[in-house]
C-alpha cells in the first residue's frame, strides 16, 4: 500500500515507534523519477534533466542545501565524509547519492536520510529544478518518493503543470522530534534557488554557478 498526497498542503504523519518498535533501520529513501524522454531525446541531446535537491533544518540551527549544482567540480564524495553532497554517517545524516544527467532508464535521483539522524534533523524541503532548457514540467510525469522501513510509501506526484518558472519545491518533511516524520505536499513553483529561498526563509546567499 501507498499513500499518495493529492493536493498541495496534504500531510501524512509517519510514526516510527509504531512501524519499527524503536529501533528504524535501513535507509530513508527519498527518490525523484520522471519521464527523461526515451532512447532518442538521449540519443539527440534532448532528454529533459531534472535535478533534486534538498534544504535542511537540523536542531541545533544548522543549515544548508544539497543537490548536484552544489557538490559538483570535485564538491562532493561519499557517504561517509563530509563534503557538499552531506554526509549519512555523521551530521547532518543526509546524502545525495549523485547526478542523474537524465539518460537512459536509470531510477532518477535518491537522498538517503541515516535513522540515525530522525532526533537531530528538524525540517527538509525537497525540491526539483530544471537545469537547463525551457520549462515543460508536464512532460516529465515527476513523482517523489518518501519511503521510511516498515511504513507505507508516501508518494507526491507533480502532474500535469504548466508552470514556466524552473524551479519547484515539491515536499516538506518535519521531523517531530518524537520519533515522527510528517511529510506535506508543496508544490511551489519559483524562478530560482533563491526564490524559494526567500519564500521559505532559509537566508541563504547565492551566485551563479554550474555544473560543467
Amino acid at each position: 500500500m501507498a499513500i499518495v498526497l493529492k493536493k498541495g498542503g496534504d500531510r501524512h504523519r509517519i510514526n516510527l515507534d509504531k512501524k519499527t518498535g524503536n529501533t528504524l533501520t535501513g535507509e530513508i529513501v527519498i527518490n525523484l523519477d520522471w519521464n527523461k524522454g526515451g532512447f532518442w531525446k538521449t540519443l539527440w541531446g534532448n532528454a529533459i534533466d531534472l535535478d533534486l535537491g534538498c534544504f535542511y533544518e537540523m536542531r541545533n540551527g544548522q543549515k544548508m542545501l544539497i543537490d548536484g549544482l552544489q557538490f559538483s567540480h570535485g564538491r562532493g564524495g561519499d557517504r561517509h565524509h563530509q563534503t557538499r553532497q552531506g554526509c549519512y554517517d555523521q551530521t547532518p545524516f543526509i546524502w545525495h547519492k549523485g547526478d542523474d544527467r537524465g539518460g537512459g532508464s536509470s531510477s532518477g535521483e535518491t537522498i538517503l536520510v541515516n535513522p540515525k539522524g530522525v532526533n537531530d534533523i528538524k525540517r527538509i524541503i525537497v525540491y526539483t529544478f530544471i537545469y537547463e532548457g525551457v520549462a515543460k514540467w508536464s512532460e516529465t510525469n515527476a513523482v517523489v518518493k518518501v519511503q521510511v522501513p516498515g511504513s507505507e510509501e508516501v508518494i507526491v506526484e507533480m502532474g500535469q503543470q504548466t508552470s514556466d518558472k524552473r524551479f519547484c519545491a515539491i515536499a516538506e518533511l518535519d521531523f517531530g522530534g518524537e520519533n515522527t516524520i510528517t511529510v506535506k505536499k508543496l508544490l511551489t513553483f519559483h524562478d530560482s534557488h533563491s526564490d524559494c529561498d526567500k519564500c521559505y526563509g532559509w537566508g541563504f546567499n547565492y551566485s551563479p554557478g554550474s555544473k560543467d
